[in-house]
């Protein structure tokens, strides 16, 4: 059985790294990381956003702070 792409992005930044759209679609064939990050929000986990300016373009990247039970 496929780990959902929610499941894939959240073990991800679990085990300390951070992710950016183009990452997530290498990696993940995920088109929508905001999507995926906005639902595991929904689900209590503290995600930040960094956004970042390179060349002229902003794109956003992505890190795990704590799960649900660690929030208080």
């Amino acid at each position: 059985m496929s780990k959902t792409q929610n499941q894939q992005i959240l073990n991800y930044l679990k085990n300390g790294n951070s992710i950016t759209p183009l990452e997530a679609l290498q990696k993940f064939n995920c088109f929508r990381l905001s999507a995926r990050i906005f639902n595991l929000r929904e689900d209590g986990f503290n995600i930040i956003t960094n956004y970042i300016t390179d060349d002229n373009k902003t794109y956003a990247e992505y890190r795990f702070i704590s799960s649900p039970t660690e929030v208080k």
